[in-house]
């Protein structure tokens, strides 16, 4: 049996609205995922009104071509909706998705002209591509920008966002594994969960603070589990929701998560469930309870 799709096979079949043409390439606007062929190859971000899940990443990825902007299906249940995003990060494919409450599903004129961008694969954010962005914006900056390595591989993000007046730091990175030496310092603020084997690197760093994800706490609640381990060792630590911000986004857990548990050496800085990670993430840069 054929792996390829029957319906509409013939590249002549594939509507294509050529909305932008730039020096670095073009923005093809289409109403399909299954319109995406080999004339978009490299050059192109395509902007298909399918929904970005698994399948029509399926159906964009064997033509390549330099950028993606579809639409998020209002996300779904099992995040459906987004979750070709990161298919075709895997596979070196900058990609975006649009708010569906901003355009029109099967429309890509529509998406192009009013979307606004809801969710990014780390491709299309170090493209430039940010959260709330139009799409026309969007497609530009994937246009004129490299997204830097796109093979397969770990794809590190670490920022400081606030320095103590004693010089400490509060490191926001995804993992506790991507920590540095001089992170003993600081606070990091990760999205990796707090199991058991998670307190085994943070107790090799050794944090001034730390906040990681609970990982929807888990059978035996075993994704705090590191809390008290670490608290044993004197490291100050508290957990992030994971219903509040997403398991393995530090970026979002500091912008948009909140405290479901912590142990007694944070408490002591201040920290309380119910918290927002700013806040908790600044208590725990002080020495003593605020």
């Amino acid at each position: 049996m054929s792996e390829e799709a029957p319906l509409l096979n013939d590249e002549a079949d594939h509507p294509h609205d050529v909305v932008l043409e730039h020096s670095q390439g073009r923005v093809v606007a289409m109403d399909s995922a299954r319109y995406v062929d080999s004339r978009n190859e490299g050059r192109d971000v395509v902007v298909p009104s399918s929904y970005l899940g698994v399948l029509p990443a399926r159906l964009i990825a064997p033509h390549r071509p330099r950028a993606v902007i579809a639409h998020d299906g209002c996300v779904g249940k099992d995040g459906a909706g987004i979750a070709g995003l990161w298919y075709l990060e895997a596979l070196g494919i900058p990609a975006a998705a649009a708010d569906g409450m901003t355009a029109e599903l099967g429309n890509g004129i529509d998406l192009y002209e009013t979307g606004l961008i809801s969710r990014v694969n780390i491709l299309a954010e170090r493209a430039g591509v940010l959260e709330g962005m139009t799409v026309k914006e969007a497609s530009v900056v994937l246009l004129e920008n490299d997204p830097g390595d796109v093979t397969a591989g770990t794809k590190i993000r670490r920022e400081s966002v606030a320095t103590s007046d004693t010089g400490r730091e509060i490191i926001v990175t995804d993992s506790i594994v991507f920590a540095l030496p001089e992170d003993s310092n600081n606070v990091l603020v990760t999205a990796g969960h707090t199991g058991r084997s998670g307190a085994k690197f943070l107790l090799e760093v050794s944090p001034h603070g730390f906040i990681c994800s609970d990982g929807g706490m888990s059978k035996n609640n075993a994704g705090i589990a590191g809390l008290k381990i670490t608290d044993e060792h004197g490291l100050a630590g508290a957990c992030c929701d994971a219903w509040s911000a997403p398991v393995g986004d530090a970026f979002k857990a500091y912008s948009e998560g909140r405290i479901s548990a912590c142990n007694q050496t944070a408490r002591e800085r201040g920290v309380a469930v119910g918290m927002t990670v700013q806040e908790a993430a600044l208590k725990l840069l002080s020495e003593v309870e605020a």
